[in-house]
């Protein structure tokens, strides 16, 4: 019986990176025209739906596929797939409790729940949502299956199939929808239904990926642990990752709360506050393109890392937590800077702003910007405890941090001379709490300690001289062509010059080593090629 599919850590991190992109690019196509199709009032609905969604399906599942993923990759490395069937038997089980306790309260909760957000009239669209989250859980069992293997091939051909029914089903959704009725609020739902139907698209292209992986399972004899025995430690490694997980998503449903009772308190209408909430929400769609390119790594750098430590191989345990500091570093050290001074033609471009609303999207991407490197380093220091077995310890640093972000915001946002922009320096100074009391306890919990700044001092460093160049050349568009420039122009050219110079300054600092290519499918040839 031939083994089953694995790809080491780059590779598989590869893969679902090149998944990522297209599903970025296939929701930029999706987003950005839905803002413009339903207004700043109705993005606000779809977005406030997603963020009751996002809390219920990260607690519903967020650590599950990673405590299986954890669990397989042991029980794999050591060669024992009788019980590798057995934890997957038991965390479905698990999944589709979970899955259908969270639909039904999004469903039949739905009005509460809008109400609690103080926007009642987004009710449909979460409404709409509601069935999505039993599909999602669905889903993560077959992905939390492969991903315990180290075969990212199905979860990223599945996310890339989820985007592209978005895309289709969504759009034409909202548009009939608001033809029909005339309301945002039910376009927003429209929207919404497209999310519901890719779930069941990729549902299906995953039970028949899983059917085939299971014939080709090799059959073992060893003993395996009771069906109460694996629920057990998988809740023991689920609960606390999950409550990490979902911290990020429980700040976002709560900032909303404090910052949206803040303006209102402040004398904005409804109306006013929606639609300053919908700008913000833009700006937040932007800010989590990059962020989309960090999952990856986290996701392939769990079992990788406890494939390691089930062996015993510790030299391989610090080179794996290096190349992933390397690969963050190249992906969000540009995208940060590069956000930081492009923010307002970005948001003229993306989000079609001008005038007032214009200049407070700018502000709100540019703060948000400075939390991109926070926020990566976050996920990725979370990700290498819980893979040495200490998940406990990324929720404590989370509550910690997620009471200064909400404090701040709560403090900030009551100032009328400040208002909305409280929630992005929330969100700064929460996040640089979490990531330094993460990287202490990380030191302290493990014996790898990787070299964090010395991984990520050249991808600074090149990022830095690009944004140098990059702020000069825009406001040289400026004072060449005129105040009036298009946002294109000031967006697509300074964008070019950034991936040249970066580009450029991160080979010939060697922000990336020959052996990090080797890693990659063609990594030889790749190295050559960037002469490394």
């Amino acid at each position: 019986m031939s083994q089953p599919m694995k790809q080491n850590f780059l590779h598989g991190t590869m893969l679902l990176t090149i998944s990522a992109a297209l599903v970025k690019v296939i929701g930029a196509l999706y987003k950005i025209p839905l803002n413009a199709i339903i207004g700043e009032q109705g993005f606000s609905y779809f977005n406030t739906a997603y963020e009751i969604y996002s809390v219920l399906m990260t607690l519903s599942v967020a650590g599950l596929p990673l405590a299986m993923s954890r669990m397989i990759a042991e029980s794999a490395a050591l060669g024992q797939y009788n019980q590798v069937r057995r934890i997957y038997s038991t965390a479905r089980a698990l999944f589709f409790t979970m899955g259908m306790l969270g639909s039904l309260l999004m469903t039949l909760f739905c009005k509460q729940l809008a109400a609690f957000q103080e926007q009642p009239d987004a009710w449909f669209a979460i409404a709409c949502l509601g069935p999505a989250l039993f599909l999602i859980c669905t889903m993560s069992t077959f992905r939390g299956f492969f991903q315990g293997q180290s075969n990212m091939r199905p979860t990223a051909i599945s996310q890339v199939m989820e985007a592209v029914c978005k895309l289709i089903v969504g759009m034409a959704a909202a548009l009939l929808l608001l033809k029909l009725t005339g309301q945002k609020s039910f376009a927003a739902g429209g929207a919404i239904l497209g999310v519901t139907c890719s779930c069941v698209l990729s549902a299906v292209y995953l039970f028949f990926c899983y059917r085939k992986a299971k014939r080709d399972l090799p059959v073992t004899d060893e003993p395996v642990s009771s069906y109460g025995t694996t629920l057990k430690k998988l809740l023991s490694i689920s609960i606390p990752i999950a409550i990490g997980a979902s911290g990020t998503s429980i700040l976002m449903l709560l900032e909303t709360k404090v910052y949206m009772s803040q303006l209102i308190g402040l004398g904005y209408s409804q109306d006013q506050a929606d639609v300053m909430k919908g700008i913000y929400d833009m700006s937040k769609t932007i800010f989590n393109m990059p962020l989309a390119f960090i999952s990856p790594i986290a996701v392939s750098l769990m079992p990788a890392i406890t494939a390691h430590v089930a062996t015993g191989d510790h030299a391989n345990i610090k080179s794996t937590e290096e190349s992933a500091l390397r690969v963050l570093g190249l992906v969000i050290a540009p995208c940060s800077v590069g956000l930081l001074v492009l923010a307002k033609p970005v948001m003229g471009l993306l989000g079609g702003y001008d005038g007032d609303n214009l200049v407070l999207g700018g502000t709100l991407l540019a703060l948000l910007s400075v939390s991109l490197m926070l926020s990566s380093m976050i996920t990725l220091t979370s990700s290498v405890m819980q893979a040495h077995g200490h998940p406990t310890l990324p929720v404590i640093n989370m509550f910690i941090g997620g009471v200064i972000k909400l404090t701040t915001t709560f403090i900030l946002s009551r100032n009328p001379h400040i208002g909305i922009m409280g929630a992005p320096i929330g969100t700064i100074v929460g996040y640089f709490a979490i990531m330094t009391l993460n990287i202490i306890t990380m030191r302290r919990c493990t014996q790898s300690r990787p070299a964090i700044m010395k991984q990520l001092m050249r991808p600074l460093a090149a990022a830095a001289l690009m944004g140098i160049l990059v702020l000069g050349f825009r406001i040289a568009l400026v004072h060449v062509l005129g105040p009036d420039t298009s946002n294109l122009i000031l967006t697509a050219l300074p964008v070019l010059l950034g991936v040249a110079v970066y580009a450029f300054a991160a080979l010939k600092l060697k922000a990336i080593t020959r052996e990090d290519c080797m890693l990659l499918p063609k990594g030889e040839k790749i190295a050559d090629i960037l002469h490394l």
